[in-house]
């Protein structure tokens, strides 16, 4: 508690009134704020609260008869603090006092606190702005002087001031509205106690969709001539509404439900109580022209922001290491409504490749940190917003929900809410609501899992009728020392026989044996619902090759992660886990036909710098590994198809476009010529990414120019993200210059500068020439994207995990020397043992890789 860089706790805040009036000519704003203070030290006379990059102008307290001023205004520019000092006595007047400042701020263009959104009109094609607010996690700052931190909660009263033109929006419903010297004046009423950083408003010229068919009103807001794809986004928000409130048994509790599609946006949205602001690509949604993933995308982040009005908003962490209670459960969450709203969907069978190998992925670092991890300043709370927070968050829960099962875990859930609404609250409680739910000792068994890093690696060792089991921390080098490894985490083993599934058996120690008859069969982990890799002898592989129908989806899918995950680190050989994908590829379920591309995938870029003719023997086994099941295909998308069918061709396509396959080649430069002739009709939705990603891979100058027009002039969004992403494909020297050129000149967005770079560390002369570009625009990018923002982490681990060597890592690590990377330091470490994994892999594993291409004929 005492490393914590909190405020001085003499006063605490009560109620704010906010006023601000944003000047889009000089990009400031003019600001005033009230807050009425409790005074719970009436000696000292020094009021310190949170202010970054603010003017102030003026500082009083309200006196009996007179103000008082403040008689000195000094900043603490490392703290992110400023203290007013008064005279001595003022604060002994009253149990309560009015703090005032007058204020002059910043509208920036880095996406932190009250800022400045660039986009063009559609009707007129020029550059307009709306200033719009993101305070998560520590930029109200930013925007009013403050005490900004979560247990600091106040109620607040906001007022807005602009041109008559443009909408007002806030948290709260409208007061009053006035016009008053031909400028337009609005007061929201005041709001229920809640933390600075769930403050928000937005002055913009905005109009709406709606949905009233809840008890609250929904209303989705875009710039003109976007609204009507809010019409989806309305629909479901007010459903889900309905649903989270019969869920955890408590109404929503504000008067209304405003969305806003922001055209620049450093997250993929925020969950601000009663006003939520998206990414437009997150919210807006023309379901005819949207991919799939696109549509569950958009669902998901929808319902993951609605279940935070009561997980997180209602009632909030006491202090930032609880940030996962905020996102694991919204997360959650929102895949648990989302399997209630569409259960052609298979979200949960999803949940094992998706977010669950996110969290691997991440917590398999050396760098990576425990879910409740200590932070003391802004710099650090920043950087924990990642895939442990959600992901493994997420798993955790999902993991407990199982244990307890679904319907005791939402009540307990229930519970704790009720108990703690308009409050703030620790980890520990929602562990004693889940075992008095439960009458499981919850909080013994989850305190192991979110204090310490890492996940286990379970190893069996099979003998009759006995297996043995033996845990270790996981780390994807494969090389945990003895330090690293002294966490016994409590394992639900969950294992699978013909018999059913033994739920019952724990594995609380390093080694621990079972009696079970497992026969021929067995898995450990039943559903992947555990989060661990499980490593079986080498010979139990081969016959899982032969045992496919006895597993669930979720079974196989785990089958096909854990296999991958163990190659890479050297457990098992990489031959084993070729094997087994070549002795599934007649599996039918999109969802572990997904791992499989995925973990081909993982193969390829470890070896993305090995001898050309390697590379393609890799190209050549993935090949063999689809084809049989492509040449099955005809890619005409038909609504009458079901849900699985439409995903089994995407996800097919995708890996027959990253084999290069002839007839996909070809299949996809006719769709993409009738659509550059003017048929915006040519290429299905559902693969339009892929087809792209295919004429950027072997198309010419003219069809970079194609695409790049596409990015510019289409009005689909999605169309637009999917040309974006692959401008960095093209692997043409002066075409990647040109990609990176256009990042840092304005003509992508901030907030999409790594788009087009994720495409581009898919090829060797694109890690190349971004890492050449990064050491020469880092202090650029670093002040665009400001230090602690999680999309500058995103860039950086962009641009240097495409890399497979020491040799690599070396040059990584001398660059970065000299730098002040204070703010990134963790997405730099993550970077970094990323590539470190890869040149495990490939030292240890190229020779036998090789030695298998060539028995199998794919190499010669």
């Amino acid at each position: 508690m005492s490393d914590r860089e909190i405020l001085p706790t003499n006063v605490t805040p009560l109620h704010y009134y906010l006023s601000f009036e944003p000047d889009f000519s000089t990009f400031k704003f003019n600001g005033k704020t009230s807050i009425d203070l409790k005074v719970n030290d009436k000696t000292n006379d020094v009021i310190t609260l949170n202010a970054v990059e603010l003017d102030i102008h003026e500082v009083t307290i309200d006196g009996k008869d007179e103000s008082i001023k403040a008689t000195k205004i000094e900043f603490n520019t490392e703290n992110q603090t400023v203290s007013f000092s008064f005279p001595e006595g003022t604060l002994a007047q009253s149990s309560e006092v009015k703090l005032n400042t007058i204020f002059t701020g910043i509208l920036n263009d880095q996406m932190a606190g009250f800022y400045r959104a660039k986009y063009q009109d559609k009707t007129t094609g020029e550059t307009k702005y709306m200033a719009t607010t993101q305070m998560e996690a520590t930029d109200a700052r930013r925007a009013f002087p403050c005490f900004d931190e979560p247990n600091l909660k106040a109620k607040f009263t906001i007022e807005l001031i602009s041109d008559v033109s443009l909408t007002h929006l806030s948290n709260m419903d409208v007061n009053e509205e006035k016009i008053n010297d031909n400028k337009k004046i609005t007061s929201f009423n005041p709001t229920p106690d809640m933390s600075t950083y769930l403050v928000a408003f937005i002055v913009a010229d905005l109009k709406y969709v709606e949905n009233n068919s809840g008890r609250t009103p929904v209303k989705v807001y875009a710039t003109p001539g976007d609204e009507a794809n809010g019409q989806f986004a309305a629909d479901l928000a007010s459903r889900t509404l309905t649903f989270f409130e019969k869920t955890f048994n408590i109404e929503y509790p504000l008067p209304k439900m405003d969305m806003v599609a922001v055209h620049e946006f450093s997250a993929g949205a925020m969950e601000n109580w009663g006003l939520v602001t998206y990414r437009v690509i997150d919210v807006l949604l023309d379901e005819k022209n949207a991919s799939l993933d696109r549509v569950q995308r958009v669902a998901e982040v929808i319902q993951h922001e609605l279940a935070h009005q009561w997980f997180g908003n209602l009632v909030t962490m006491d202090w930032w290491e609880g940030l996962w209670l905020n996102e694991g459960f919204a997360t959650w969450m929102s895949w648990y409504s989302c399997n209630n709203f569409q259960p052609e969907w298979k979200v949960w069978e999803q949940y094992v490749s998706d977010n669950l190998q996110r969290a691997i992925g991440l917590d398999s670092l050396r760098s990576s940190h425990p879910i409740e991890v200590p932070v003391k300043n802004a710099d650090e709370i920043n950087q924990i917003f990642d895939a442990i927070s959600y992901s493994k968050g997420s798993s955790l829960l999902r993991m407990v929900s199982k244990w307890l099962g679904e319907e005791t875990f939402i009540k307990g859930v229930s519970n704790y809410l009720n108990k703690f609404k308009y409050g703030n609250a620790k980890t520990e409680d929602l562990w004693d609501h889940l075992a008095a739910a439960s009458g499981k000792d919850v909080n013994k068994v989850m305190k192991i899992w979110t204090k310490k890093v890492g996940f286990p690696l379970i190893t069996v060792i099979e003998s009759k009728n006995k297996l043995t089991f033996i845990q270790h921390r996981y780390l994807s080098t494969g090389d945990v020392q003895p330090e690293e490894d002294e966490t016994i985490y409590p394992v639900f083993l969950s294992i699978k026989t013909k018999n059913g599934v033994d739920t019952s058996l724990v594995l609380d120690e390093k080694i621990k044996s079972f009696d079970i008859k497992y026969g021929d069969f067995y898995k450990i982990n039943s559903d992947q619902a555990g989060l661990f890799i499980t490593a079986y002898p080498a010979k139990r592989w081969s016959t899982f090759g032969k045992q496919r129908k006895l597993f669930s989806v979720e079974d196989r899918t785990g089958l096909v992660a854990d296999a991958k995950n163990l190659s890479a680190a050297g457990y098992i050989s990489s031959t084993s886990f070729l094997d087994l994908i070549a002795a599934w590829k007649d599996e039918d379920s999109f969802v572990v036909w997904e791992q499989i591309c995925n973990s081909l995938n993982s193969v390829r870029s470890a070896w993305l710098f090995a001898d050309d003719k390697v590379q393609d023997s890799i190209v050549k086994y993935m090949t063999s590994i689809v084809s049989g099941k492509v040449k099955k295909m005809k890619w005409t998308f038909d609504s009458a198809e079901s849900y699985d069918d439409q995903r089994l061709k995407v996800v097919l396509f995708r890996t027959a476009a990253t084999c290069n396959l002839d007839s996909i080649v070809k299949l996809s430069f006719d769709m993409f010529k009738k659509r550059i002739s003017g048929d915006k009709d040519a290429i299905p939705a559902l693969i339009r990414p892929y087809v792209f990603s295919v004429v950027a891979k072997n198309g010419s100058v003219e069809d970079y120019e194609s695409i790049l027009k596409i990015y510019k002039e289409t009005e689909n969004s999605d169309e637009k993200i999917a040309a974006l992403r692959v401008l960095g494909g093209f692997k043409d020297a002066n075409l990647i210059e040109r990609t990176l050129g256009y990042v840092i000149d304005g003509t992508i967005l901030n907030q999409d500068i790594y788009i087009p770079l994720v495409s581009m560390r898919g090829h060797k002369e694109g890690v190349l020439a971004m890492w050449a570009w990064l050491q020469k625009n880092l202090d650029l990018i670093v002040k665009r994207l400001h230090p602690s923002s999680p999309l500058l982490g995103h860039v950086l681990n962009v641009t240097i995990s495409g890399f497979t060597s020491y040799q690599d890592i070396s040059m990584v690590k001398e660059f970065f020397e000299s730098k002040d990377t204070k703010g990134y330091d963790k997405s730099l470490a993550q970077a970094i043992d990323t590539v470190e994994s890869k040149a495990q892999w490939v030292a240890r594993d190229a020779e036998d890789v090789e030695k298998y291409l060539k028995e199998k004929k794919f190499l010669a």
